[in-house]
């Protein structure tokens, strides 16, 4: 988790609206996915003095008797920072209770990010899993997921593994409009349209077409702060 700064950035802004806003935001999160209904997961708590909230991590909101679990620890690495989730929560969609994931960004550098793995292992490891993932989405085998959108890619990939390994899931993208950026060089889009033309440059760089397997199951939200 990012040190959370007090009244602006991404982090501050979904607690803000999940917090004191709440009917707003999970009408807006409802409609975004079509969805009957969503139920928020409490956040881990620590021992931290300052801080006693920890977001879920990898899957371990799923039990460790869970096959999908189980089998993504042995393909994944399991040491480093794996996929943090800013909010998780379960929907009804169509009848059927499905899990989501929602990663949150309020100014555009928070787009971009590279694969931070040192080991030969490691880095071979998540290789692999994009490899297999890309052959399933349709995406050319050339294209680079380490960089300089891996947080959006390993995200894609964990969905794709979760909907083929029997827990169906969807990730939601929250994109802040209007967020604070003060005196500092952050970027922050005023209108929804601010943040198209970085997201169809990272649509573009990563090469996932029009239509595939999890387009229904990844969703863009764009909200007003």
């Amino acid at each position: 988790m990012a040190k959370m700064r007090l009244g602006f950035g991404s982090e501050w802004q979904l607690l803000r609206l999940m917090g004191r806003h709440r009917n707003r935001f999970d009408a807006a999160v409802r409609k975004a996915i079509g969805a009957h209904d969503v139920r928020w997961k409490d956040f881990h708590t620590t021992d931290d003095p300052i801080w006693r909230d920890a977001e879920w991590k990898g899957l371990d909101f799923l039990p460790r008797s869970n096959r999908a679990r189980r089998e993504w620890e042995k393909l994944w690495p399991q040491t480093g920072n794996v996929q943090n989730w800013d909010a998780l929560g379960e929907v009804t969609v169509d009848g059927e209770e499905e899990w989501l994931l929602v990663e949150a960004k309020a100014h555009l550098d928070e787009i971009q990010s590279s694969c931070g793995a040192k080991s030969k292992k490691s880095r071979g490891q998540i290789e692999e899993f994009f490899r297999v993932v890309k052959e399933a989405l349709g995406v050319s085998e050339d294209a680079d997921w380490m960089k300089p959108y891996y947080q959006y890619c390993n995200r894609l990939a964990m969905l794709q593994f979760l909907n083929t390994t029997g827990v169906p899931s969807h990730l939601l993208m929250v994109y802040f409009v209007g967020d604070w950026c003060g005196t500092s060089k952050r970027k922050c889009p005023d209108t929804a349209a601010g943040w198209k033309d970085v997201l169809a440059e990272q649509d573009k760089h990563i090469g996932v077409p029009r239509r595939h397997s999890l387009s229904g199951r990844v969703h863009k939200l764009f909200l007003d702060v």
